[in-house]
């Protein structure tokens, strides 16, 4: 799995009592190093764990030609991706499944915290919805340990209101970044993200890499801009799992990622002109 991700990936592999095998990023798209994964697959590998990261889908094809080669389970973190394809392939039909969440502020985000499990595997689905209902699947009746994970009625209605409009939500995130493009052209110090050929990507973040970040991002927040970092620090050097062993400087593409990474605020509803004076404040930031 790829160290420049949020913590909740990895936290999901330790919690299934397995160990998580870091691997650095590609420079420009910043989705996981399909190379580095091919190079760190041993003995004891049992999975791959790509992340569709800022919401667009990892090379999925290779990581699946790696996959079978060596007899692995592959598998999508799609917490990012939602309404995402590559190839015309949506999230979670590469692979065994894939994990989403649909925290407030995901494209398809509920009223408060939640998540769920895709699968095209009937048998996945039955043992996923047996795990969050307490190990069961036919009441007081527990062949297995299990959680309660249910997700709430509140929760699903919010969510089925929403997930008719996702496509159109998602559609309004790409014209919102294809404004930026424009808009940042005229900014050689900024570099604006970069799609993969083949996908689709529908931009729950808009992250540019920048000089200076923390300075830049401390004045658009003195002028008011919304903006945010993701992630300022790779899983490899959180304390966590510092018994991985790993220092600063294992994986370099990740950690200048992480020192230069810059979200701009973007929603479905964001207007060119809200959009316009975030670029001229981050022009100004910028010097």
């Amino acid at each position: 799995m790829p160290t420049n991700s949020f913590i909740a990936t990895a936290l999901a592999v330790a919690r299934a009592g397995a160990t998580p095998v870091l691997v650095d990023c590609e420079p420009t798209t910043q989705l996981v190093d399909v190379e580095a994964v091919g190079r760190r697959i041993g003995r004891s590998t049992r999975a791959l764990l790509p992340v569709h990261l800022f919401g667009q889908v990892a090379p999925m094809e290779a990581l699946r030609t790696l996959a079978q080669d060596a007899g692995l389970v592959l598998l999508e973190d799609g917490a990012q991706a939602q309404g995402a394809t590559r190839q015309g392939i949506g999230v979670g039909a590469f692979g065994l499944g894939a994990g989403t969440s649909f925290y407030p502020g995901k494209n398809l985000g509920a009223y408060g915290d939640g998540g769920a499990v895709l699968t095209n595997a009937d048998e996945v689905a039955a043992r996923v919805r047996a795990l969050r209902n307490y190990g069961s699947d036919v009441k007081y009746d527990h062949p297995e340990l299990g959680f309660n994970s249910r997700l709430d009625s509140l929760q699903a209605v919010v969510l089925s209101a929403k997930l008719a409009r996702l496509a159109e939500w998602n559609a309004r995130r790409r014209e919102a970044a294809a404004r930026y493009d424009a808009l940042l052209a005229r900014l050689p110090a900024v570099v604006a993200p970069a799609t993969l050929a083949g996908n689709d990507h529908v931009f729950h973040l808009y992250v540019v890499r920048v000089p200076r970040r923390d300075a830049v991002l401390a004045a658009l927040h003195a002028a008011g801009i919304g903006a945010g970092v993701h992630y300022p620090v790779p899983i490899h050097l959180q304390g966590a799992f510092r018994h991985l062993g790993h220092r600063p400087g294992d994986f370099p593409a990740a950690e200048a990622a992480a020192r230069e990474n810059l979200s701009l605020p973007i929603w479905p509803g964001i207007t060119a002109a809200q959009q316009e004076d975030v670029v001229r404040e981050l022009t100004r930031a910028l010097g």
